[in-house]
């Protein structure tokens, strides 16, 4: 790549790109390169942060400015420059990049239906993972439709998928192969395990299965589709098309799956469930969000925020977060010496939120 220099006004004296280089004493920090997004090399401003604390801070603050008001934005360090029109010491480079940065951090509507055909010129993500931190390793194919649950047993080789066709498969997780197709004769609405049990939400039953003995179970007592499924205290949560929570406690080994007195408050459908700090958290279509106390199973509050249906709930530490197709994720935390929580942050997405997971890696943790 050629790069031109200014001659007498600044100082530089050498006109190759790999003598480019500032007076120290004139050169500043790089704006684009305290908010990663510098991609020259040679660059003619400071990638160092040892510079003097006024001038470090200055620039700091100018890209954290630059950052929040034009998230997207490429500026005169990574766009090409008119040597006509560039003053002196700025330097012209091709229109074309071998790493060109994306604009805005968003996913390609047009990938997402297969429609895109700019390929890599388009400045748009085409891809559901970005970062670092993850990496696609494989993709799982064989259901007819979406997707609707995944587990995967504490100390099982098998991952165990249910989808809106009706089936449940089970996957080699060293291979990648799916090893059997089981017909369930109904939608899968959710997926959970809880030590050797697999749990279905079907319409109108829970089926358990428990897959170090190979016996299997047919929970009835729900009404329409079971939404949401989740463990705790001994006892097995159902989120029901109804509105109802229904119950099952422990029982004997011949009949392992009691049932207790349902949880009703919900006016439409339950479809998200949490558990954490001795409370129960179930989410609605009816756009709240109950708190019931795990002891007496009884509401002791009603949390309202969000303007459509609550996909998701999440216990972290002492905030309890949310996700909804108001397309924000709320956290809550306890503002009352009762107890009661209330609204503390809100985020906006420019998508609907459908699902938050929290989980450790390398001895971190991770809330997406």
């Amino acid at each position: 790549m050629a790069i031109k220099t200014a001659r007498s006004t600044v100082g530089w004296q050498q006109n190759s790109a790999a003598h480019y280089k500032a007076p120290t004493s004139r050169r500043r920090v790089c704006t684009y390169w305290l908010a990663g997004k510098c991609n020259r090399n040679p660059c003619r401003f400071s990638h160092d942060a040892s510079l003097p604390g006024n001038v470090y801070h200055r620039a700091a603050k100018q890209s954290s400015h630059m950052a929040e008001d034009f998230p997207g934005r490429k500026g005169p360090e990574s766009s090409p420059v008119n040597s006509a029109s560039s003053t002196s010491g700025e330097r012209s480079e091709s229109s074309t990049n071998n790493n060109p940065l994306k604009p805005q951090e968003k996913l390609c509507n047009f990938w997402i239906t297969g429609n895109c055909v700019k390929g890599d010129a388009c400045p748009f993500l085409h891809s559901w993972c970005h970062g670092v931190d993850f990496a696609m390793l494989a993709k799982l194919e064989g259901h007819k439709k979406g997707v609707s649950g995944i587990a995967l047993p504490s100390g099982s080789t098998k991952l165990y998928s249910g989808s809106k066709d009706g089936t449940a498969r089970i996957w080699d997780c060293h291979t990648g192969q799916c090893d059997q197709v089981i017909n369930l004769g109904g939608e899968v609405g959710c997926f959970t395990c809880e030590g050797p049990w697999v749990f279905v939400g079907l319409p109108h039953t829970v089926k358990a299965y428990n897959i170090q003995n190979g016996a299997s179970y047919n929970i009835s007592g729900p009404v329409g589709q079971v939404h949401a499924l989740e463990v705790a205290n001994d006892m097995l949560f159902a989120g029901a098309q109804d509105g109802t929570i229904l119950v099952w406690k422990g029982g004997s080994e011949a009949d392992p799956f009691q049932m207790a007195a349902p949880l009703r408050g919900h006016t439409k459908g339950v479809v998200s469930l949490t558990v954490g700090r001795d409370r129960l958290y179930s989410g609605s279509i009816d756009r709240t969000i109950r708190v019931w106390d795990l002891h007496t199973l009884e509401c002791v509050q009603e949390l309202v925020g969000h303007t459509d249906v609550v996909m998701s709930l999440l216990c972290w530490d002492q905030y309890l977060m949310s996700c909804s197709l108001d397309k924000t994720i709320k956290v809550w935390g306890v503002a009352t010496e009762g107890g009661s929580l209330e609204v503390g942050y809100t985020h906006h997405e420019d998508h609907v939120c459908c699902l938050l997971i929290f989980f450790s890696f390398f001895g971190g943790t991770r809330v997406d």
